[in-house]
């Protein structure tokens, strides 16, 4: 059975993060919650917004150099 609502902690879980992770998540507005007294819920809904906008873990792709004109001069001589 499928569940509906999620702890913090279950949507870490599903989600591959920390619990800390979720919750700055939160604090940063990309996990919208709904609060139930001190604990956050966070609908199946929710969480599927979150997956869909999600990214590959790590650092940005390296950019190949800009060509300087220091550069294409050198390339010209060549």
């Amino acid at each position: 059975m499928d569940k509906n609502v999620y702890t913090t902690e279950e949507a870490a879980a599903h989600l591959g993060v920390t619990v800390g992770r979720v919750r700055q998540m939160i604090v940063d507005g990309l996990l919208q919650t709904e609060r139930f007294g001190r604990a956050h819920v966070i609908t199946k809904e929710m969480l599927k917004a979150v997956e869909n906008r999600r990214t590959k873990p790590g650092p940005a792709p390296k950019q190949a150099p800009a060509v300087t004109s220091k550069a294409k001069r050198k390339a010209a001589r060549k």
